[in-house]
């Protein structure tokens, strides 16, 4: 079992309460515990984190640096909490204060897994126990969470709504326990990467990340916007990297890092190698364009406003592209850093045409309100850097 849910939710909720008041009587009673129990609750806490978050002084309990990095993370958690669990809030009953981290990692298994079936053994409880978890979650959140489909389940669209509050309450708690103590095991850093990140912006960030962090475990997962997107609203990556959309999506936050002008890239001995191509002869060859609703699908569709050459294939691979490319005529629009490699080693061509193809933005996405740990604070730094620009001071991470 991962070490966070061996902790108890009531003593990681104690900890923003003990280090707003300063005192174990104060907190006690706003928690509505007895101050012995929380007194205990917290140097069980302790023992487990193997660190200190308090300093006992006469006058009370000021915070050491580990339990202030932890305070706030929790404190973002339950504001998060309270925000998916409203609903079944009323006079003299608020269920986040009833949440145990059982419920919490049971309704995740099972919204992860798509039937108890599956989400029973990963988390070792029996089918009656599990259903027993979740049926006290949907009490909690005050609404169907779950809904049969076939021999398995499927989530409402409450439950889809709950299981993201939850991921990312979760990604908080990790979040505050790797600040408040040296991690057992590796750091980790996921990383959502779109085509146009993927052939030099990545992979030198991480190059130069890596001799500064020996401990770190790093997921770079590639997709498509509209995918990483969604795994970056539910907290299953940290970030994603690429072509920044106009407008920003309302839930995130975009940060741009430099911009990137497409060429028209063909195989080398192409007929138009070598020459000054303008539209007429570009619509004389087929089209390898980029899949529907992509900055390059939309570039090459306003680039062929009138009469469209054919476009048989639409391909987000830059793999299967550059093959493409290699056995055929077809052209393309990419980003030369793409292909930098096939360009340098003359397997490419980049066709002069003045096309006055307007740049593009090349960034990091984010959530709106995302304090990044560490790690992932030096990989922005380090992005910039790459990039050539200086930290943005608008930006809380850099403040």
């Amino acid at each position: 079992m991962e070490p966070l849910y061996r902790l108890n939710l009531r003593h990681l909720r104690a900890v923003p309460v003990i280090a707003r008041i300063g005192t174990m009587g104060g907190a006690a009673s706003a928690i509505g515990i007895s101050q012995p129990a929380l007194a205990q609750g917290l140097a069980q806490l302790e023992r487990r984190l193997a660190t200190r978050l308090f300093d006992r002084l006469p006058g009370g309990m000021a915070a050491t640096p580990a339990g202030a990095a932890l305070a706030a993370r929790i404190s973002a958690a339950d504001e998060r909490l309270a925000t998916a669990l409203a609903r079944a809030s009323r006079r003299g009953f608020n269920p986040v204060n009833h949440l145990g981290m059982a419920q919490l990692r049971a309704f995740l298994a099972l919204a992860d897994a798509g039937s108890y079936a599956e989400a029973a053994p990963r988390l070792s409880l029996s089918g009656p126990a599990l259903h027993r978890a979740v049926a006290e979650m949907e009490r909690l959140a005050g609404q169907s969470l779950v809904e049969r489909r076939g021999r398995g389940v499927a989530l409402t669209a409450g439950g889809r709504g709950l299981a993201r509050h939850l991921r990312l309450v979760v990604a908080e708690y990790r979040a505050g326990l790797e600040a408040a103590q040296p991690p057992a095991g590796p750091v980790r850093l996921a990383i959502g990467a779109m085509p146009l990140s993927r052939a030099r912006l990545v992979p030198a960030a991480l190059a130069r990340l890596l001799p500064a962090w020996p401990g770190v475990a790093v997921d770079v997962v590639e997709g498509a916007w509209a995918d990483l997107a969604e795994r970056l609203r539910d907290g299953a990556i940290d970030l994603m990297i690429g072509a920044l959309r106009d407008p920003a999506p309302a839930d995130l936050v975009q940060w741009p890092l430099l911009s990137d002008c497409p060429a028209v890239i063909a195989r080398a001995g192409h007929p138009l190698a070598g020459h000054k191509a303008g539209r007429a002869a570009l619509a004389g060859f087929p089209w390898v364009t980029g899949r529907a609703g992509s900055p390059l699908a939309a570039q090459w569709q306003a680039l062929f406003a009138g009469q469209r050459p054919p476009a048989p294939v639409a391909c987000g691979s830059v793999m299967t592209i550059r093959e493409l490319l290699l056995a055929s005529d077809c052209l393309t629009l990419l980003s030369p850093e793409q292909v930098r490699v096939e360009l340098a080693a003359g397997l490419l061509v980049a066709i002069d045409a003045d096309l006055a193809i307007p740049p593009r933005r090349i960034g990091a996405v984010l959530r709106h309100g995302w304090q990044p740990s560490p790690v992932q604070r030096a990989f922005l730094h380090h992005l910039a850097v790459v990039a050539g620009i200086d930290a943005d001071p608008s930006l809380p991470f850099f403040e």
